[in-house]
């Protein structure tokens, strides 16, 4: 990747490359962003269920990771079969393999899906995220807006102040929007998002 120099050439750059990325983008960054996050959870949950429900998981993932019919039939499978953090990280490993096709609809099914399968409270903001933000993609910005009110916790703010500037753009609110992102950039979230937060602020009407 190539050397910024200054952080406005970075900033400058960002915004390049959102405008040309667009809603691609937009989907990735709330879609990837739990990835880590997804991969930790799994690794401390290993107690919860015996060898072969962590095997079938990962065979699953593997299998939808090929992005062929089978693999597809198999993790849609195993999710439906296993209603604990397995199933969950599954659906929404399969809502980001239907989002990255540009199918919203099946994507929000499968977060819809997830979000009944834990009680855990992170897992459930980063599925309510993920699935706003879906929503927003199909053009249900209000539908969004109730679901972001169901994030309650500050460490997910800034996040939840970015999508919620997203659905208020596409509804044409660009006062409320300008509200939102100001909160997001308020929260003081890492630096990648502070930028595209800005970025987003300065590109709005008016």
């Amino acid at each position: 990747m190539e050397v910024y120099t200054t952080e406005n050439e970075q900033v400058d750059a960002l915004r390049r490359f959102f405008i040309e990325n667009g809603k691609a983008l937009a989907v990735g960054i709330v879609l990837g962003i739990g990835a880590l996050v997804g991969w930790r959870f799994w690794q401390n949950h290993q107690s919860e269920g015996a060898m072969s429900s962590s095997l079938a998981y990962q065979q699953a993932s593997e299998a939808l990771a090929k992005g062929d019919a089978p693999g597809v039939s198999a993790a849609e499978k195993f999710s439906s079969e296993n209603k604990n953090s397995y199933g969950v990280l599954s659906s929404l490993q399969l809502a980001r393999y239907h989002a990255d096709k540009g199918e919203f609809a099946q994507a929000e099914t499968q977060l819809r899906t997830a979000l009944t399968k834990t009680k855990d409270v992170d897992l459930q903001a980063l599925t309510a995220l993920r699935l706003a933000r879906v929503q927003v993609q199909q053009g249900k910005a209000d539908d969004a807006l109730k679901t972001l009110d169901t994030i309650t916790q500050a460490g997910w703010a800034a996040m939840v102040a970015d999508v919620r500037g997203d659905a208020l753009v596409s509804k044409g609110d660009n006062a409320a929007a300008r509200a939102a992102y100001d909160k997001g950039v308020a929260a003081n979230p890492p630096q990648a998002l502070q930028a595209l937060l800005r970025m987003k602020l300065n590109n709005l009407p008016g």
